[in-house]
Parts: structure tokens; C-alpha cells; sequence
């Protein structure tokens, strides 16, 4: 299918294309041709989408559409779009929309009937995924954590309990403290996925526990660079984790009446060894009883 392919009502037509998250070599050929054929490419920054046209010999003029003009440029790809100019909507790397700009000017689209094709390939959580060794059958994407760490905490401990494979983007400069909760709200032991660079010369793809990864990331400091993908393996289900022993539970009842749940917890595994989630679970639920 290509920009001349589809019969509409006289709009335009939206592609939301995916373009390689590093390795030029991994666009489609269907790709190729639809951003040849459109007649403007709404890109994240043009300069970068200019590499990989210009790579390709693709002269089809650039329309910035970032996150700090948004919603202005969407108004005026949309008037375009009613003119009868289709336009291929792209990110800096991977496919649009996801944890990228682009979502109002499809949602805006679909709304107006303007016909919206996607124009699948490259994604970086996918591509991570595919090699990380984790369950692959279920898994939550979570895009980006909050920069700041007590929202971050909070987002943590909300998915302490879920059974999915978490997937994560995450910036070089937090990696190491979104490492170092994690060991404290999901537990040390947990198995987790830190993915590098993906398809680019430098691609590494880091395995073990969390733990493991705090401790390599605490290592490595500010050598660490580029785009991170992590993925951490999921909770185990409710019906299958050990329950507390009857002196824990006790231990973290008597803390808790003295303490904050997240101190009491803290203190209640140092002294019991039970996970500190677990407990600080425990606590909660008491408190609501």
C-alpha cells in the first residue's frame, strides 16, 4: 500500500510511519515509499528525520510536530490534510505516539474522518522484548518513570504487585536510582533487563538480577549513554507468594504502631528477612481493617 493506493473523500491521508530506532538499514521498503510520496513529513525534529531522508534520496519537504507546538501544528496539518495533501507522520526514532509526539493531531484526525494508515516497523520496547529472555506472553508497557523521585516511588510501589513484564524507557542520568528502588520496592532478587543502544554500534543488552543491574549501573556512572530500555520480570501472583509467618506478622504489627508503614516495613525485613514489599503489603492491609 502507498500514499496513492487508498480511495478516501477527497481528504488527504495520516501515515503514521515507523522509522529505525538506529540502524538505517531497518526501515521497510513500504516505508521508503510512502515518504516519497506524500507531499510533507511531519517529523519530531526535522534535522534528524533529515538524516534519514537525505540517506535515502527522499526530497519531500519537512513540517516540525514536537511537544512544545503540538497543538498549533496539528491545526495546520489538519486544514492540509482537508485540502487533499497527505502527510507521514514520523518520530526521531521508533514508531509515533509511543512515549513521542503525535497523538493529538491522530486522535483529531480520526475524529474529522480524515483516513489514518499506519505504516508499521521498528519499536524499541519490541525490540528489547524480543531478546531480553523475560515472559514475553504478557507485559506492561510503562513508557517513561517521573524525573522526580518521590513521584517515581510512588509509580514503583503502584506496580510492585503486577504479574506482567514491566517495560520501561528510561534516561542514562536515572538509571542507577530507578535501579536502586526498584531493589527496594520489587526486591533485590528480581530479574531484570537493562537494553542499550539498540540495533546501533554500541548495542548491549545487560541481564540479571536487579540487584546485579544497581550495582553495574552504580559501576559504570556517568559512562553510561544513549537510550535505555528496561524490563523487569513480573510479581509473583498473589496466589502463589509465601505467606508471612505468624512472628513476622507480629514483628511488623508492633512496628507499625509506632511507625510510618514504609519505616515499619523497612525495619520488619531487616530484622525478619522477609521482602519489604510484602510487609509494608501487609501493614497496609491491616490499617485497613
Amino acid at each position: 500500500m502507498t500514499a496513492e493506493t487508498i480511495t478516501n473523500t477527497g481528504s488527504g491521508i495520516l501515515y503514521v510511519v515507523a522509522t529505525p530506532i538506529g540502524n538505517l538499514e531497518d526501515i521497510t521498503q513500504r516505508a521508503l515509499t510512502t515518504l516519497k510520496e506524500v507531499q510533507l513529513v511531519a517529523a519530531e525534529d526535522t534535522r534528524h528525520t533529515a538524516h534519514l531522508l537525505n540517506h535515502y534520496g527522499i526530497t519531500t519537504p519537512r513540517f516540525s510536530l514536537h511537544e512544545h507546538n503540538e497543538r498549533e501544528r496539528t491545526k495546520r496539518l489538519l486544514a492540509l490534510l482537508h485540502k487533499g495533501k497527505s502527510v507521514a507522520l514520523v518520530s526521531d526514532a521508533g514508531t509515533p505516539l509511543i512515549s513521542d509526539p503525535g497523538y493529538l493531531l491522530v486522535a483529531e484526525a480520526r475524529k474529522q474522518g480524515i483516513p489514518v494508515v499506519p505504516i508499521p516497523g521498528p519499536s524499541a520496547l519490541i525490540a528489547a522484548l524480543s531478546v531480553a529472555g523475560l515472559p514475553s506472553d504478557r507485559f506492561c508497557f510503562e513508557g517513561f518513570l517521573p524525573a522526580k523521585s518521590t513521584a517515581r516511588r510512588k509509580r514503583l510501589e503502584a506496580l510492585s504487585s503486577e504479574s506482567r513484564t514491566l517495560i520501561f524507557y528510561e534516561s542514562p542520568r536515572r538509571i542507577q536510582a530507578t535501579l536502586q528502588q526498584m531493589c527496594e520496592l520489587f526486591g533485590a532478587g528480581r530479574k531484570a533487563v537493562v537494553a542499550r543502544e539498540l540495533t546501533k554500534r554500541f548495542e548491549t543488552v545487560h541481564c540479571g538480577s536487579l540487584a546485579e543491574l544497581s550495582a553495574w549501573a552504580a559501576t559504570e556512572g556517568e559512562l553510561i549513554k544513549g537510550e535505555l530500555v528496561l524490563l523487569v520480570h513480573g510479581a509473583e501472583r498473589r496466589s502463589k507468594r509465601k505467606q508471612l509467618d505468624a512472628e513476622s506478622a507480629r514483628i511488623a504489627g508492633l512496628l507499625a504502631e509506632a511507625l510510618p508503614p514504609r519505616q515499619a516495613a523497612e525495619l520488619a525485613a531487616r530484622i525478619t528477612g522477609e521482602k519489604k514489599n510484602q510487609l509494608y503489603r501487609y501493614i497496609i492491609g491491616q490499617e485497613k481493617h
